[in-house]
């Protein structure tokens, strides 16, 4: 049964998506921001960091393990990886948390090991937490103590990929995504590669071959192929704030066209308020998704004989991030999912 209110504390509040999850719950009819943390801040008012917030009333920033967890019902964490399973080990047990990390959103701890350079030091959460993709996991979100959001860059693919490969419509040895980011997906800290005369007016690759969302990609599409599966994903640096972008190039399986898979997306996603499959013959845009907690989803026939083109679009910082952490937390307490995320998309 649904809670009529819960009180909510966002971990990390003084990064980019903590904030973002601060501009979502603050018009959220349910939600009441109980606590916000920034240990680097501790002591200052939100609106000394972020002015934009100046006009809503919240509780000035604290250091995390000075929170006073009495009457608070859940937890969005918004800590980068390695820092947030640290601290949320140390969140009483009676708070339901969505983290925004990567801590918990690999299964196996040696993978997490592998790609994160540190053993996870919370395997007993790790084994209960759940993979926070609200479309696929739905069920078993509503239920959890502990949500691990996906990153941005597989919320993206998964949300695109996944329906095809259960449909049996692409085949997964020949998986290319090639994927672009704003640069708030980088994070808030400073940083020289990302100062705005290294970003302007240029774009690059990065982590070529090795970044840390191929493995969680890789979790999640292996599973629904019922096989192991590795993919090509190379990701870019693209000169704007918000927006994620990827262009997924693959081999059709049984003869499937795009309007299959078009069909098969449509289909899956009917009773979904936040994915939507373009009207045929237009390319998605990040424009299109921009400010919103949308997903938007095309696929197009290849002039490559048994090849498609397959488009994914969202705003990294809302459904890559804090948009989705709110639609879980919303799932968790039996709301409506889409309490506080009714906002369109802000265009141009």
């Amino acid at each position: 049964m649904a809670v009529s209110q819960i009180n909510v504390a966002i971990i990390g509040a003084s990064g980019y998506t903590g904030a973002d999850a601060v501009r979502l719950l603050a018009a959220h009819p349910r939600a009441r921001i109980g606590a916000l943390t920034g240990n680097a801040h501790a002591g200052r008012e939100l609106a000394e960091i972020y002015p934009q917030f100046a006009n809503i009333n919240v509780p000035a920033l604290a250091r995390a393990e000075d929170v006073d967890w009495t009457g608070i019902d859940a937890a969005i964490c918004g800590l980068p990886h390695s820092t947030a399973q640290d601290v949320i080990a140390q969140i009483p047990a009676h708070v339901r948390i969505i983290d925004m990390s990567a801590d918990f959103r690999l299964r196996d701890a040696n993978v997490y090991s592998e790609w994160y350079g540190r053993a996870h030091d919370a395997p007993a959460l790790l084994a209960d937490a759940v993979y926070g993709l609200t479309e696929h996991y739905r069920a078993q979100i509503a239920s959890a103590r502990l949500v691990a959001c996906p990153g941005c860059y597989p919320t993206a693919a998964l949300t695109l990929l996944l329906p095809l490969v259960q449909a049996g419509l692409i085949e997964t040895d020949d998986l290319i995504i090639d994927a672009k980011s704003g640069v708030t997906g980088a994070g808030r800290s400073l940083k020289e590669q990302n100062l705005f005369s290294e970003v302007a007016e240029a774009m690059h690759a990065y982590s070529v071959g090795a970044h840390r969302h191929a493995p969680e990609i890789e979790q999640e599409v292996s599973l629904a192929a019922g096989r192991s599966v590795m993919v090509n994903f190379t990701p870019h640096l693209v000169p704007m704030n918000r927006g994620e972008y990827l262009s997924v190039y693959a081999k059709s399986a049984n003869g499937a066209k795009a309007q299959d898979m078009r069909a098969c997306l449509q289909a899956h996603y009917a009773d979904a308020p936040f994915v939507r499959v373009a009207r045929e013959g237009l390319v998605p845009a990040t424009r299109h998704v921009r400010g919103s907690n949308l997903c938007e989803l095309a696929a197009f026939d290849d002039r490559l004989p048994g090849r498609v083109i397959l488009f994914s679009a969202l705003d990294n910082l809302v459904k890559g991030s804090s948009g989705q952490a709110v639609q879980n937390l919303n799932v968790m307490f039996g709301f409506d999912e889409t309490e506080g995320l009714q906002q369109q998309p802000l265009y141009p």
